[in-house]
């Protein structure tokens, strides 16, 4: 019909009818090729109360307009005997449009998702707005969305935005952040008993660390999506961890190292922890924490380009980590008045739960005596002994600061320092 259609040249920004009312021209656009869009535009700029006039040429342009009117709750009329002609091409209107009742009782009950701006973080956001985008205008009804974690004071910290930010801005690629085709050799010792020995040992920790953020993350209510992108970025984060440790213990065509019931045991704690800000305070603040000396050591100490690259990566990771839960665990506290009896509780729940049980598998503990060796000698495995007992003093120093940064007292802070898993994590 193109070429056919006669054009009146007419819109809601070029004139109305003869009446008065806006017009919308579709000329020979269907409903089925979007005219839907025009209209619908035209009726948002009309005042309440008032009407367009619909012109177009398409024989089916009523009925469709009209099924289109009962779908969107709008009213329209059709032209009736005393309805004038305009002297357009084509003659006049061919209906008129205005928001029905329902199309306005449809956004009568909305909500902004947090007020008008999208950084409006509300305490309890309810269930009914779901997955809706934090700021938007939420239609009344609709399906209500269980979350167990839909309290501002249980998940939000306000450096999140900041540390999402932060973390995105850091990502790097396992492929080529780390130099795989350094050329170095180590005696089959050093390369098996020691540094696959300790990748191991780094991959078993870092799988619980993988899955608790992600458990979390399904258990928290969208609005507070800086909280979401952080736990789905360290679960990314912990993930890359567990290939590059793999990639690097089976680099010298090695097989994985020994995986102990104690050391298995202690992981399998945290993961049995339903608290969102306990599990954030196990993992982060005592085992993250204690796993930055571990780390920090691993790269002092490290025999080879390859291994000290990746632990440097994870490091830097991990960091952010124990920052995120520190962050939350302070914003909880200013809430949250028995939130120190908790913490010292699940620390001493946990510590009963791995009373019985070897703690540090003790092929990962002789690894680092030999690797902070550096040779087998009986003075240098002494040596490489007194470093893996300071590296312990000083994950309990760092955990004792944490816990005082928290708000324990010094001697508490000592006392439940000591009571964190041999394991570590």
């Amino acid at each position: 019909m193109t070429g056919e259609c006669p054009t009146a040249d007419a819109s809601l920004d070029s004139g109305g009818a003869t009446d008065g009312s806006p017009v919308v021209d579709l000329q020979d656009l269907g409903f089925d090729e979007g005219a839907h869009l025009l209209v619908g535009r035209a009726l948002a700029r009309v005042p309440p109360g008032e009407e367009i006039a619909v012109l177009g040429c398409r024989p089916d342009l009523t009925t469709d307009l009209a099924a289109w009117c009962r779908r969107e709750g709008c009213e329209v009329r059709l032209p009736g005997p005393s309805d004038a002609r305009d002297g357009r091409p084509g003659g006049g209107p061919r209906a008129w449009v205005r928001p029905g009742r329902r199309a306005v009782d449809r956004w009568s009950g909305a909500e902004r998702a947090g007020g008008a701006s999208p950084d409006g973080v509300m305490a309890r956001p309810p269930a009914h707005w779901g997955l809706a985008a934090r700021g938007a205008l939420v239609e009344a009804g609709g399906p209500e969305m269980a979350f167990d974690f839909a309290d501002r004071d249980i998940v939000w910290s306000d450096m999140a935005p900041a540390l999402y930010a932060h973390a995105a801005a850091a990502q790097w690629d396992p492929a080529t952040a780390v130099p795989w085709d350094s050329p170095f050799t180590l005696p089959d010792a050093v390369e098996q008993a020691v540094v696959v020995q300790i990748m191991t040992y780094l991959v078993e920790n870092e799988q619980a660390a993988l899955i608790i953020p992600a458990r979390l993350l399904a258990r928290v209510h969208p609005h507070f999506r800086e909280v979401l992108q952080l736990l789905a970025v360290q679960a990314a984060d912990e993930a890359r961890h567990i290939e590059v440790f793999t990639r690097r213990a089976l680099l010298k065509g090695g097989r994985m190292g020994t995986s102990s019931v104690g050391g298995r045991a202690s992981l399998t704690t945290l993961l049995a922890e339903p608290d969102y800000s306990l599990a954030s305070f196990l993992l982060s603040v005592l085992g993250e924490g204690s796993f930055l000396n571990l780390l920090a050591f691993l790269d002092r100490h490290a025999p080879d380009p390859v291994t000290r690259r990746v632990v440097q990566l994870a490091r830097q990771d991990e960091a952010r980590h124990v920052a995120f839960g520190i962050a939350h665990l302070e914003h909880q506290a200013t809430v949250d008045p028995g939130l120190r009896h908790r913490l010292r509780a699940a620390v001493e729940r946990r510590h009963d739960a791995l009373a019985d049980t070897a703690g540090l598998n003790q092929d990962v503990t002789d690894a680092l005596i030999v690797m902070a060796a550096g040779e087998w000698t009986p003075r240098a495995i002494a040596r490489g002994h007194r470093d893996v007992l300071r590296l312990q003093a000083q994950m309990d120093e760092g955990r004792q600061r944490r816990l005082v940064h928290l708000g324990f007292p010094y001697r508490e802070a000592a006392d439940l320092s000591a009571l964190h898993t041999r394991n570590f994590m």
